[in-house]
């Protein structure tokens, strides 16, 4: 027999066998087919999948899946990699839509679609239709055409509700997204989501069932299914980016609420009179998420986008109720800050949401729906690149940057279009031989140097400029062979966002040796500075300096240390550069240097009160013991070239600090802070308050004048997240993620 059979008939046994042990172990809850049976859900034809490769598949089918009634197998792992195999064969399209092309007509289907057929009133393909139905964009990527023909062929009836409330209006008309006794989620056939309050309906009505795709003749079926079969692009128009960079006082927008970075709020609803009053609105559980998370809600049209790693969720943001929920499997082997999870939210333009995934790859989902729109790579992961970053939208662009700040990564930030994620330009922050900036770097470390940028930047409309700052070089403390400033590492940079060019930059921390990035947010005030009217870019550096600079040019207006455990530098000179202290380079024994390596500030968000003119922050009093050691960057694995412990007799303690701008002093502090220097962010209100979670686990409202405590909740939760501010129905929260949690807060 040719050996060509023999291999025939061996896959074909083998895929016997494999059928058999899905029959025998599987198909019970999931179906012979996997499209779901009595007990379990479908495991194909799913739009988002728990597990997507054979060797995720397998350690679900070893582990099972807590509290979902999914247990795990005693198997071994041959014999579960035989089935996670067969499940992959049936998820994939044995006859894709794009194949079933062929016996249709394409343009007929596409005439179809939006004439005599009306698809378009509840379905959407390239941006353009309703969002009744799911977008259709990738749908020849994903489903076969039998499920095609069968979707047409045995519709799901779809149930269509009207309201009428009790304040009068127009009738809405729609589909009920969710629906409890107290509230209903209606997507409109206006195109927008209706998030309800029961008490506010006076009557619904429900119209029967119908089948909308029933009556479809065959021809037009082949020519609608090798239309969608096509490689629709899920874009269409952008958005408006008004609506961002001149945000509505009642919402929350982007990360830090505005891209002045200053965490400001005009809502003065709550004040120091009722704060007193304070109590929890809703909580909202993520979850499978990690432990503390690190993300800001941001807030817009009364629903609230919150993230962990690799999930986005919409939750009403009056009750809490769930929206929407997009998810994906963690990416095994990755290093550093994106293996453990970190997340820190989204940015929104339009009809999209934007967050990076674990792996470094930027995202778009349907902000009304959560369905993916596009997805790009921006770096391998098997380089240690990650991402934990929320983006900043910045006109029709998306600036997106990458973490693996300790790991060895060639830091870079890039822009990409909103409506495509076609890549539009990249800045390296680590200049390659030959190019300006390389001559800071002598020696071979260049090529691992870090710089990453995983913190969100902010955006002067009136300049047109985009600052971002950057982290620290590597390997961290060790810079024998990185000779130089390592430029632009441990800076900020002011970039033109249509194309990247380089306007300025500053270096806070030349050739750093303490891992003291400068991803602290770089705040842009306008104020009147000592006399004179200026553009100010404000930032608390964790080496233990604040700064003043002149943000259209990048020059040093002030520079102020504003811990007292400072022995790196005795100040900032007249041409912007720290005069240095002797013996504070590490050593293979160890040195004693403050800040500590945790730095005297670090990333949680800082807040600026244009009415107090304080800015506000976290301080640290602490040093270190930095060693140094000989180290050879290995993927997977951090890029350190020593370590650090913490000096034995040298934690002062943490400060809440509000600092005098013009002059650089704490106008008043508040001790024992606790927890740490990573806590939560800073929230300050036009109501006079300023909000933040403690290292004993409460949530805390202090005024913003005095520093005087006047209000806290004790959540017994580790706070790794700033708080925000938003307002529905003309009722102000106060929002944060709390542990594993939101919390939203309100006057009661």
């Amino acid at each position: 027999m040719p050996a060509r059979f023999l291999l025939i008939f061996a896959f074909a046994a083998l895929l016997y066998g494999q059928q058999n042990e899905f029959r025998e172990r599987c198909a019970g809850c999931h179906g012979a087919d996997g499209t779901g049976g009595g007990h379990g859900p479908a495991i194909v034809g799913l739009k988002q999948f728990r597990a997507v490769t054979a060797d995720q598949i397998r350690e679900v089918i070893l582990r099972g899946i807590p509290g979902s009634g999914m247990p795990a197998f005693p198997l071994d792992s041959e014999q579960a990699g035989r089935l996670a195999e067969f499940v992959l064969s049936l998820r994939a399209p044995r006859a894709t839509a794009a194949e079933r092309a062929k016996s249709g007509d394409p343009a007929a289907g596409q005439r179809f679609f939006y004439g005599e057929g009306d698809c378009k009133t509840c379905h959407m393909v390239s941006g353009t239709g309703g969002l009744l139905g799911p977008d259709l964009s990738n749908l020849g990527k994903t489903r076969g055409s039998a499920e095609l023909e069968q979707a047409f062929l045995a519709p799901a009836p779809v149930k269509i509700i009207s309201v009428r409330l009790r304040g009068g209006g127009p009738v809405l008309r729609g589909i009920a997204r969710s629906e409890s006794a107290f509230e209903l989620q209606l997507m409109g056939d206006d195109n927008r989501l209706h998030l309800l309050v029961k008490t506010d309906i006076l009557r619904i009505t429900r119209e029967p069932a119908v089948s909308p795709h029933a009556g479809i003749l065959a021809g037009d079926r082949r020519d609608l299914i090798a239309y969608l079969g096509l490689n629709h692009a899920g874009a269409g128009p952008a958005g408006d980016f008004g609506e961002i960079i001149r945000p509505k006082p009642t919402e929350w927008p982007t990360y830090d609420g505005s891209h002045t970075g200053n965490r400001f709020s005009p809502l003065q609803q709550i004040d120091p009179s009722n704060v007193n009053l304070l109590a929890p609105a809703w909580i909202f559980t993520l979850p499978g998420s990690p432990g503390h998370l690190q993300t800001t809600p941001v807030v817009k049209d009364g629903v609230m986008y919150v993230t962990a790693a690799n999930q986005v969720w919409a939750v009403d943001a009056r009750g809490g109720r769930e929206v929407w929920h997009f998810t994906r499997p963690r990416t095994p082997g990755l290093a550093g800050d994106a293996a453990g999870g970190i997340n820190r939210g989204v940015a929104l333009l339009g009809d999209r949401v934007f967050f990076e995934t674990d792996n470094a790859h930027l995202l778009a989902l349907h902000r009304l729906t959560g369905q993916l729109l596009w997805e790009t790579e921006m770096a391998e992961a098997s380089k240690n690149y990650g991402a934990t970053g929320a983006p900043l939208v910045v006109n029709d662009l998306v600036i997106a940057g990458v973490s693996g700040g300790d790991e060895g990564i060639r830091g870079f930030l890039d822009a990409y279009k909103a409506s495509t994620g076609e890549r539009v330009w990249r800045f390296w922050t680590v200049p390659a031989p030959g190019e300006p900036g390389s001559e800071t770097w002598r020696g071979t470390a260049w090529e691992h140097g870090c710089g990453a940028t995983w913190l969100t930047g902010t955006y002067d409309l009136a300049a047109n400029l985009l600052y971002w700052p950057v982290g620290n070089p590597c390997p961290d403390y060790n810079g024998t062979e990185r000779a130089g400033d390592n430029l632009y590492t441990s800076s900020v940079i002011a970039l033109e966002p249509a194309t990247g060019k380089l306007r300025w930059h500053y270096q806070f921390t030349p050739h750093d040796l303490h891992d003291w990035d400068a991803t602290e947010t770089p705040v842009l005030v306008d104020a009147v500075f000592r006399g004179e009217p200026r553009k100010l870019l404000l930032q608390g550096n964790r080496n233990g300096f604040f700064y003043v600079l002149d943000r259209l040019t990048g020059k040093v207006l002030l520079a102020q240390p504003f811990v007292k455990q400072l022995t790196w530098a005795s100040g900032i000179g007249p041409d912007g550069r720290p005069v240095l202290l002797p013996g504070n380079e590490p050593t293979a024994d160890g040195q004693v240097v403050c800040p500590s390596v945790a730095g005297a500030a670090n990333w949680p968000s800082s807040a600026f009160s244009p009415q107090t003119g304080l800015y506000y922050l976290f301080a640290e009093e602490s040093c270190s013991v930095y060693s140094k050691k000989d180290d050879v960057w290995k993927a997977g694995e951090s890029f350190y070239g020593g370590d650090t412990k913490r000096a034995p007799g040298q934690n002062g303690g943490k400060f809440l600090k509000a600092i005098d701008i013009q002059t650089g002093k704490a106008k008043w502090e508040i001790p024992d802070v606790g927890g740490g220097i990573l806590g939560s962010g800073l929230l300050v209100t036009a109501g006079g308050l300023v909000f933040y979670g403690d290292g004993h686990g409460a949530f805390i409202a202090a005024d913003a004048r005095t520093g005087k405590l006047l209000w806290h909740f004790n959540a017994g939760q580790t706070w790794k997240a700033g708080p925000m501010t938003y307002t529905v129905d003309n009722q102000q929260y106060i929002g944060i993620a709390a542990g594993s949690t939101i919390l939203s807060f309100t006057l009661r």
